[in-house]
C-alpha cells in the first residue's frame, strides 16, 4: 500500500525507461514473429515429410512459431501495463505536488506524512494577523483531494502488479497468450476472474466452510464499488439465485451450523452481498435491466428451501438493508412490494403481518432488528440510503392495479406507511417483540427524504442540499406527527428520526415562530430566518419567498410533541442553539457598528427572542411529559429531570462544513442548517463555551435526595441560562471592544428572559398518556 510521501516523491524515470525498453523489445519480436510465421511455419506446412518425422517435426515447428506470437503478445501487454501505470503514477504525483504548492495560500500545512493542519494555528496568531483563516470545510476538501490522489496511485499499483504476475506465471516454458490493452482492460479481466471465483464459492451454498465464507467476504471487499465486478457476479448468480442462496442460508433445517456458530460472519456477509448487488443495479446494460425486472417479478413468488418458503420480497429486502440501490429500481421495487402486500391482505382488510407470515420462518436478517420477516423494513432501510428515491416515493401515489389503466386505484405512499399500515412486530435489539424495528426503518427513510442525505451519511463534507421536493415531504411529516402526540409515542423508535428531521428544518421552524398569528402562512417582512439564496429568495421555490412551510401553530405543536421525547428534546435543543448563534453571526451588527442606534440591534434581538421562546417550548413540553410518565419524587422522575440538560454536551462532536453543522456527539447525529456557509466568530466562540448540565451538578445520590419540584425548577433555570449562550457567545466573539461587548450582553440577554416567559403563553400540546 503506497503512502502519501511515496507517491509525492516517487522517482518515475526508471519506469519510463522500462516502457521505452519494452517498446524496443516489441519491435524486435515483431520482426522475429514475421520470420517465424513466414519462414518456419509456412515451410513446415509445405514440406513433404513422411513417417514419424512428419507428425513430430511439423507440430514442433508450428508450436515454436506460435511462441514467437505469444512472446509478442506478452511483451506488448507488459509494455501497455507499464505505460498506463506510469501515466497514473505521474498524474497522482502531479496532483499531490499541486496540493502541496497551493496549501500555504489557503493557510494550510501538509505534513511529510500527508497530515493536514493549520499553517499558523489560531492560538499562535498575532493580533494583526491578516493571513488566510481556513475553515473545517477547507481542511476536509484538502484531505479528500489528497486521499483521491493516493487512492489513484494505489489502485493502479494493485491492478498492474496483479496483471504482471498473471503474465509471468502462466508457465515456466511457455509465453502467455493473454493480451492486455492497458490497465482498464486488465482491471476488467481481473474483475471477471474474481466474479467467477465468487460464483464458484456461491455454488457451495450453506455447505461452505467458515473459511470459504471469509474468502467470499474478502472478494466482495476487494471489489467494493467496482461496478463491473458487481454486474458480472449478479449476472453469474442470477436474480433468483441470490434469493435462493440467501433463503437457504437462513434455513437451519438442513443441518447447517453456519448461522448458529458463525452469525458474525453472516452479518458481514449480508452487508457485503447487499453492497455488491446495490452497485450492480446502477448498470444500464440490457442484461442488468432484465435482471432488475426479474428480481421484481420474483418478489411475489415463494422461494423454496428445505424447511421454509419465504416470498422473494422477504429475501431480497434483507439484502437491500445496506448500499445505494438504483433510483428507478427502488421505486419500481417498492411499488410492486406494496401491490403484493395489498393483494395478500385482501386490500388491507387483514393486517400486514398476515401477508408475510410463513409456516417456518427463515432467519433472513443478521444485521439486528428482527429475523427479517417484514420485507418493508429492509426496503425502508434501502430508501434511507437513497435520498432521491425516498423523496420521490413519499411524494407519490402507488398504482395498486398497474395492469388496469381504467380503475385509477391509487394509494398515497406517505399516508399508507405513516398512518394506515399496521406494522408487524419483530424482535428488536433488546430481544423483545416490538414494532420498533419497522418504525426505526421508516424513520430512516423519512430522514433521507427530508434532508437529501442518506440517514447515516458520514459528517465530513456534508452540505445543505434540501430541495422543494424534500420540503414537501417534511410538510407531511409536520402535519402528521404534529397533529397528535400519539402518532409519535405509539411508533417506538420514531422519536429519534423526528428529532433529526426537526433539527434539519430548525431554520424554517424559527421563521414560523416569528409570526404573531398561529394560522397566517406569510412570513414577517425581512425575516432573518429561513433557507434562502443570497438574494433572499427561498431555495424551496418562488412559492416560499414570502410563504411559510407551516404556520406558527403547527411549528409549536411539532416542536412541542417531539420534545416530549428525551432524545427529540436533546436534538432540537442542540439544533436551536447552534442555529440561533449562526443567525446572530449573519444578521447582527459587526464590530465597529454604532450600537447607540438601537435599530442596528433589531435583527439580533428578534433572533434571540425567537431562539429563547423555542427553547422554552421544548423545555416545558419535556417537563410536562416527565410529570405524566413518572410519579412525582420517584427515582425515575428525578433521573428523567436530571437528563433534561444533558444535550448541552453536543459541543464535543460538531463538524461545521458547507452551511451545516453535523452533531456527532451527545445529540446523536443531527444535521443543523446554519445561516452562512462557514462558521462565524459567534459560532466558534459558542462551541468553546461551557454549558450548565444538572446531571453533572449533582452526583447520582445527591440528585435522588432532591425534591422533584426543586429539581424541575433548577433544570428549567439551567435551560434558561443555556438559552442565553448564543447571545453571550455573540457578545464575546473576536472584534468587539470590552465596552461594546458588555453593552451587547446587557441588551441581548434581556430578550431571552422575556422570550422564556412568552413560551408559557403558547398552547402547548398535551403530554401523551401511556395506555
Amino acid at each position: 500500500m503506497l503512502k502519501f510521501d511515496q507517491v509525492l516523491h516517487a522517482r518515475l524515470g526508471s519506469l519510463k525507461e522500462a516502457v521505452t525498453d519494452w517498446s524496443e523489445v516489441i519491435t524486435k519480436l515483431e520482426k522475429a514473429e514475421d520470420k517465424a510465421v513466414d519462414g518456419l511455419r509456412r515451410k513446415a506446412e509445405k514440406a513433404d515429410w513422411a513417417g514419424e518425422n512428419a507428425g513430430v517435426t511439423r507440430e514442433f515447428v508450428t508450436k515454436t512459431a506460435k511462441e514467437f506470437g505469444d512472446a509478442l503478445k506478452e511483451a506488448t501487454s507488459i509494455r501497455n501495463i507499464l505505460r498506463d501505470v506510469h501515466g497514473e503514477f505521474q498524474a497522482a504525483k502531479g496532483d499531490l505536488e499541486k496540493l502541496v504548492e497551493s496549501a500555504p495560500g489557503k493557510g494550510i500545512r501538509i505534513g511529510a506524512d500527508g497530515v493536514v493542519g493549520y499553517l499558523v494555528h489560531p492560538d499562535s496568531r498575532s493580533k494583526d494577523y491578516d493571513g488566510p483563516k481556513p475553515e473545517q470545510a477547507d481542511f476536509d476538501a484538502m484531505r479528500s483531494a489528497i486521499k483521491k490522489a493516493v487512492d489513484r496511485a494505489n489502485e493502479a499499483d494493485d491492478v498492474a502488479s496483479r496483471a504482471l504476475r498473471s503474465l509471468a506465471g502462466k508457465g515456466k516454458h511457455n509465453f502467455s497468450d493473454t493480451s492486455f490493452d492497458g490497465l482498464k482492460d486488465a482491471a476488467k479481466t481481473q474483475d471477471a476472474e474474481d466474479a467467477r471465483l465468487a460464483y464458484e464459492l456461491y455454488k457451495k451454498g450453506d455447505d461452505a466452510t467458515p473459511e470459504e465464507i471469509d474468502k467470499l467476504n474478502r472478494l466482495f471487499k476487494d471489489n467494493a464499488d467496482d461496478r463491473f465486478f458487481a454486474e458480472r457476479f449478479a449476472l453469474e448468480v442470477g436474480p433468483k439465485g441470490s434469493m435462493e442462496y440467501w433463503a437457504d442460508m437462513g434455513d437451519p433445517s438442513d443441518g447447517s451450523r453456519l448461522g448458529a456458530d458463525h452469525s458474525d460472519k453472516l452479518k458481514e456477509f449480508q452487508k457485503n452481498w447487499g453492497l455488491t448487488l446495490a452497485s450492480a443495479t446502477h448498470s444500464t446494460s440490457p442484461e442488468m435491466e432484465q435482471w432488475k425486472a426479474d428480481v421484481i417479478k420474483a418478489g411475489s413468488e415463494p422461494i423454496q428451501t428445505r424447511g421454509s418458503s419465504p416470498y422473494g420480497f422477504q429475501v431480497m429486502s434483507n439484502l437491500m438493508r445496506v448500499g445505494d440501490y438504483d433510483d428507478k429500481f427502488l421505486r419500481d421495487y417498492g411499488n410492486a412490494l406494496v401491490v403484493t402486500e395489498r393483494k395478500l391482505t385482501y386490500d388491507g382488510t387483514l393486517p400486514a403481518s398476515r401477508a408475510w407470515e410463513r409456516m417456518q420462518p427463515s432467519h433472513l436478517n443478521w444485521l439486528g432488528g428482527g429475523l427479517g420477516q417484514d420485507p418493508v423494513v429492509g426496503y425502508m432501510e434501502a430508501l434511507g440510503h437513497n435520498p432521491k428515491a425516498s423523496t420521490e416515493f413519499f411524494n407519490s401515489n402507488i398504482d395498486l392495479t398497474p395492469d388496469n389503466s381504467k380503475d385509477n386505484k391509487k394509494l398515497d405512499a406517505f399516508d399508507y406507511f405513516t398512518k394506515d399500515r399496521e406494522w408487524p412486530e419483530e424482535v428488536n435489539d433488546k430481544g423483545d417483540r416490538s414494532k420498533e424495528p419497522g418504525y426505526n426503518a421508516l424513520g430512516h427513510a423519512l430522514e433521507s427524504a427530508t434532508t437529501g442525505h442518506p440517514y447515516d451519511a458520514p459528517a465530513d463534507g456534508l452540505k445543505d442540499v434540501r430541495t422543494g421536493e424534500n420540503a414537501e415531504v417534511m410538510q407531511k411529516v409536520v402535519e402528521r406527527y404534529g397533529s397528535d402526540p400519539k402518532h409519535m409515542h405509539e411508533q417506538p423508535g420514531m422519536d429519534d428520526s423526528l428529532g433529526k428531521m426537526g433539527a434539519a428544518y430548525i431554520d424554517e421552524f424559527n421563521r414560523s415562530l416569528e409570526q404573531d398569528s398561529d394560522t397566517i402562512m406569510e412570513e414577517k417582512k425581512n425575516s432573518p430566518f429561513g433557507y434562502s439564496n443570497e438574494d433572499g429568495t427561498s431555495k424551496f421555490g418562488e412559492k416560499f419567498n414570502a410563504g411559510l412551510l407551516w404556520n406558527r401553530g403547527d411549528a409549536v405543536n411539532f416542536m412541542g410533541i417531539v420534545s416530549q421525547s428525551e432524545v427529540g428534546h436533546g436534538q432540537l435543543s442542540a439544533a436551536q442553539m447552534l442555529y440561533t448563534t449562526s443567525v446572530l453571526d449573519e444578521v447582527g451588527p459587526k464590530p465597529g457598528t454604532d450600537l447607540t442606534d438601537d435599530r442596528n440591534l433589531t435583527d439580533a434581538r428578534t433572533t434571540l427572542r425567537i431562539g429563547g421562546e423555542a427553547q422554552g417550548i421544548m423545555d416545558q413540553s419535556r417537563m410536562a411529559q416527565i410529570d405524566k410518565d413518572y410519579e412525582k419524587d420517584s427515582e425515575e422522575h428525578k433521573k428523567a429531570v436530571g437528563k433534561t440538560t444533558e444535550w448541552v454536551k453536543f459541543g464535543t462532536g460538531v463538524v461545521v462544513t458547507g452551511g451545516v453543522a453535523a452533531l456527532t456527539g451527545g445529540a446523536g447525529g443531527a444535521l443543523v442548517p446554519l445561516a452562512a456557509e462557514t462558521a462565524g466568530g459567534a459560532v466558534v466562540t459558542f462551541l468553546g463555551m461551557e454549558a450548565a448540565d444538572i446531571a453533572e451538578k449533582y452526583e447520582k445520590d445527591e440528585l435522588l435526595k432532591k425534591k422533584s419540584d426543586d429539581l424541575k425548577n433548577e433544570a428549567l433555570a439551567m435551560g434558561k441560562d443555556n438559552a442565553l449562550l448564543p447571545g453571550i457567545a455573540y457578545a464575546n466573539a473576536p472584534g468587539w471592544s470590552e465596552k461594546d461587548s458588555n453593552y451587547l450582553d446587557e441588551q441581548l440577554v434581556e430578550n431571552v428572559r422575556n422570550a422564556r416567559m412568552n413560551a408559557r403563553d403558547n398552547a402547548l400540546p398535551d403530554p401523551y398518556e401511556k395506555k
